[in-house]
């Protein structure tokens, strides 16, 4: 599919959307949303697609955030609205695709770019990058998802001083803080982060997606428990978990189908 501002590529069992607006710091407008929506259900169907990253275009930004100029004519009706929108076709899609889906973050993450980091399931990050919700300098907070994924991350207190400041920090206190999973030198990110999904790729498909399942459902009560023990059962009846195991038992390598 032809994107006005996005770039995919599918190389080997990994697909790479990256957003291409770098004039706007590949700042998140409507069309990025809309179209950012299509390639994301390209990874949930494609069975090409084992795992996908998320990166944005040149190197001062993964995205600096939403189009302010779109927000002067918005009520409080049609905040929500565009909200409910981010939320439930792209960031939402994204934090429960039954695939992996990373973020690659080169340079600026502010707003609904750390916002969109955050809903990916975990971040790689070039040294120069920098993260920050700040939408309190506008007169507004978080609207897709970053008071509740940043304090799942980082804890309640911190989360408080994060978004109530508004501060922009490095890559190495946003690693610090568990944002972030591993800093590498901008010019080894996209291979760095190629190189994981690569790895992850030759695990069993459906396990992948029980984990990411279960890890969205956390819950330190007896529920998350008994989700866990519910889907480890369910494993035993896919194909994957037989040929996993008579793969150890013959000291080979495993070929997973995904049944």
């Amino acid at each position: 599919m032809s994107y006005q501002t996005l770039q995919t590529s599918l190389d080997d069992t990994v697909y790479t959307i990256i957003i291409n607006r770098p004039d706007k710091l590949n700042a998140l407008n409507r069309t990025v949303i809309e179209e950012l929506s299509v390639a994301i259900d390209e990874v949930y169907k494609n069975d090409q697609i084992k795992s996908a990253i998320i990166t944005g275009a040149g190197e001062k930004a993964f995205v600096a955030g939403a189009d302010i100029s779109e927000f002067l004519k918005l009520d409080g009706a049609a905040g929500e609205a565009l909200a409910r929108k981010g939320q439930q076709t792209v960031f939402d899609k994204i934090e429960t695709c039954p695939k992996p889906i990373i973020a690659a973050v080169n340079g600026f993450a502010l707003g609904g770019g750390c916002e969109l980091a955050l809903a990916c399931h975990f971040i790689i990050a070039s040294s120069n990058a920098k993260f920050g919700q700040p939408e309190v300098n506008l007169g507004l907070i978080p609207g897709y998802g970053g008071t509740q994924r940043l304090t799942q991350l980082v804890g309640k207190n911190r989360a408080m001083q994060l978004m109530m400041t508004g501060e922009i920090i490095s890559a190495e206190e946003a690693q610090q803080y568990g944002i972030v999973n591993k800093i590498v030198a901008p010019a080894e990110l996209l291979n760095e982060v190629k190189k994981i999904s690569g790895v992850i790729n030759t695990k069993a498909p459906l396990a992948i997606a029980r984990v990411i399942e279960c890890i969205n459902n956390f819950d330190h009560t007896q529920q998350g428990y008994d989700f866990e023990m519910k889907k480890f059962g369910e494993c035993f009846d896919t194909a994957d978990a037989k040929e996993g195991a008579a793969a150890f038992l013959e000291k080979r390598k495993p070929v997973f189908s995904g049944k």
